[in-house]
């Protein structure tokens, strides 16, 4: 079946024929294939990893997320995040200051959001496993600690500040809630840690060490 027929009509005009099923047919060939060969190559190149949801503070099951190589560009991002910031180290009690903690944390929600906007429309479908888990770190592992404790101790440390010249880890401890307080942010620091390492299993593949 000849897709294009050209042809002499006498001694002074050629004819030119086109087979529209033909054309219709090669192109659906063409578009089968190269959609057929993007899915394997997506498929080659995604990874999975298992994750215990427990330890992000997220659910109480073993998932499996999987990823490809774009989505270990966003997990690296995040991890340079988490670990050159407060909330990707575990909490000093005699050293660090609770309010700059708080500062680092509310500053990580921020950035983490900004770079799951920042994934491009076309990426999204392949992406949703991060993005998903992301999203649940931030609003069921981070948010709530936030939602509880900041507010009122930062309302507190302020006023306290006025009136105390001690240094700034002596007067977080006259909290009066500073037990129950550093109890939830050690737990939610733990989270944040894991989460990290998780980033960094992703980011840099799933054979590499966890930091402690």
């Amino acid at each position: 079946m000849d897709i294009i027929d050209l042809e002499l009509d006498g001694w002074s005009t050629f004819v030119f024929r086109v087979n529209w099923l033909a054309v219709v047919i090669a192109l659906v060939l063409i578009w089968g294939i190269s959609f057929l060969m993007k899915q394997c190559l997506k498929y080659v190149n995604k990874k999975s990893l298992t994750i215990d949801e427990v330890n992000l503070g997220i659910g109480n099951s073993s998932v499996k997320i999987s990823y490809s190589k774009k989505d270990q560009e966003i997990a690296y991002k995040i991890w340079v995040e988490l670990s050159t910031r407060k909330i990707g180290l575990r909490f000093d009690k005699e050293n660090d200051v609770i309010k700059e903690v708080y500062d680092s944390w509310y500053t990580f929600f921020e950035t983490a959001r900004e770079l799951l906007k920042d994934i491009p429309g076309n990426r999204i479908p392949y992406s949703g496993d991060l993005i998903e888990l992301t999203e649940k770190v931030l609003n069921i592992g981070l948010r709530p600690h936030l939602t509880k404790w900041q507010a009122k101790y930062r309302r507190w440390y302020e006023e306290e500040l006025k009136r105390d010249s001690g240094t700034p880890q002596d007067i977080q401890k006259k909290y009066p809630e500073y037990n129950a307080l550093v109890e939830d942010l050690l737990e939610t620091n733990e989270k944040m840690i894991e989460y990290k390492k998780l980033m960094k299993r992703i980011a840099f593949g799933s054979e590499c060490h966890d930091e402690y």
